[in-house]
């Protein structure tokens, strides 16, 4: 389905349209925000998991650094699962590959479970399942993204990015929150068990979809099919453009591996203030989304992306300067230590800015790779696409655990948010970007 059509109403609110349009998109949709918040739990719980695990023989910096390696150790196979699971959508049935991939994902958290609930569980224990869910999730979601354009028109594609936020707002918002409340009352086998149970109307909305078998050539997974994906990409300078922009941002603007010790030591609060900051972040995703209703009017999509990521860079910097302002105010003894609810306010407000503006660019970055890619090619660029969403933030983790490995919890975010804005103000330079235009999609 893929007529052009372009929505008639241009309201403040977000545009409903692609769920009556598109019943089988309507259910996935669905899915993913009531499996998202499992999923979320998972995350969270995850890292709190690990942080409880190294911190009473290691201390709180060693920690954090064991937790940012729950993302790291991830990255290889996610980049490997990314690749290769394009290629799979662009050969085989997308449904299929998808329900296939959904099902090892939903596996690995059921064994999560049973090991957090018989007290079995290790920091290996715990990377080596999070490796496995990541891997599999990131050929699902490839799948599921690449299958998006055949079920709706052209025009719908903007608000069934913006509807796609909202579907991880939710997800985002109510999990973490969730999830600190959960482990500090019941314990971390509660909230994998969750996950497991939630995980399900994925796959009920997977066995719903209709065969998506696939359209023009098709290519073998392998080396060549591969340097095919990567050879149009070559040529697709705005597409290639939106994947770079991202991993600058998700590389040096992801702080979420700070938040146990931010909410240890730092802030205070514990896996309530770690909820409260995940959750920030997801609920200025979720309000941008709520408000996306003339996003699908912007026909400057590369320009777009460009000042999203600018003001995400901002959020970031000012999160990590009200960081170091109460790590200053601790330490000089203004400020009680840990520096308490209004820091923790300071900081969530400015999480949930920066939310909101990756959300835009996400919903910007995504439309323009489903209508300018042909669909013969897509799946491959999704693979990349999620390697980019999912892998940057995996460096990002790395990035923030070494320098919060000084003790200077402030450092990452402050850093990374000017890094941000200088970096990608060079890389957009290119005047083709800035220019690019809706109606008239070029990779």
């Amino acid at each position: 389905m893929d007529d052009g059509t372009a929505p008639s109403r241009r309201g403040a609110l977000i545009d409903l349209s692609p769920l009556r349009a598109s019943s089988a998109f309507a259910r996935l949709w669905g899915s993913r925000a009531v499996a998202g918040i499992g999923s979320q739990l998972t995350l969270v719980a995850v890292g709190l998991n690990v942080f409880t695990l190294v911190r009473p023989s290691e201390g709180a910096a060693a920690a954090t650094f064991a937790v940012s390696l729950t993302g790291v150790l991830a990255l290889v196979p996610t980049v490997l699962a990314g690749l290769y699971g394009g290629m799979l959508a662009d050969a085989f049935d997308r449904r299929t590959v998808a329900l296939v991939s959904g099902t090892v994902s939903w596996l690995s958290t059921l064994v999560l479970a049973a090991l957090a609930w018989t007290g079995t569980e290790t920091v290996w224990s715990l990377y080596l399942l999070t490796v496995l869910t990541a891997t599999a999730t990131t050929v699902l979601q490839a799948s599921e993204s690449a299958a998006t354009p055949r079920l709706l028109p052209r025009g719908l594609l903007p608000a069934a990015g913006a509807l796609n936020g909202i579907a991880v707002g939710i997800s985002v918002t109510l999990g973490p929150g969730l999830a600190g409340v959960l482990v500090a009352t019941v314990g971390f086998a509660w909230c994998y068990t969750i996950d497991a149970v939630l995980f399900v109307a994925t796959l009920a909305a997977l066995l719903s979809l209709p065969r998506l078998p696939p359209e023009g050539v098709v290519e073998r997974p392998g080396l060549a099919s591969l340097a095919a994906g990567i050879g149009f990409l070559k040529r697709a300078p705005n597409i290639r453009t939106s994947f770079l922009v991202d991993i600058v941002a998700m590389t040096f603007g992801q702080p979420r591996v700070l938040y146990p010790a931010v909410g240890a030591v730092l802030l205070g609060g514990g896996a309530l203030t770690v909820g409260l900051l995940s959750a920030a972040y997801a609920i200025g995703a979720l309000l941008s989304s709520v408000f996306s209703g003339r996003l699908g009017g912007v026909r400057r999509q590369g320009l777009a992306i460009e000042r999203a990521i600018e003001v995400y860079g901002v959020f970031i910097a000012l999160f990590g300067a009200v960081l170091g302002i109460a790590a200053l105010g601790e330490a000089t003894e203004v400020l009680p230590s840990p520096a308490g609810p209004v820091f923790v306010a300071l900081a969530a407000v400015l999480l949930a800015g920066a939310g909101g503006a990756d959300n835009v660019s996400s919903i910007f970055r995504g439309t323009m790779l489903q209508t300018a890619a042909p669909d013969s090619v897509r799946g491959r660029l999704q693979g990349v696409f999620i390697v980019v969403v999912t892998g940057g933030p995996r460096v990002g983790d790395l990035y923030a655990g070494v320098l919060a490995a000084t003790g200077l919890l402030f450092l990452p975010p402050l850093i990374g948010g000017f890094l941000i804005v200088g970096l990608v103000a060079l890389l957009v330079r290119r005047r083709g970007f800035l220019a690019y235009d809706a109606r008239h999609p070029t990779p």
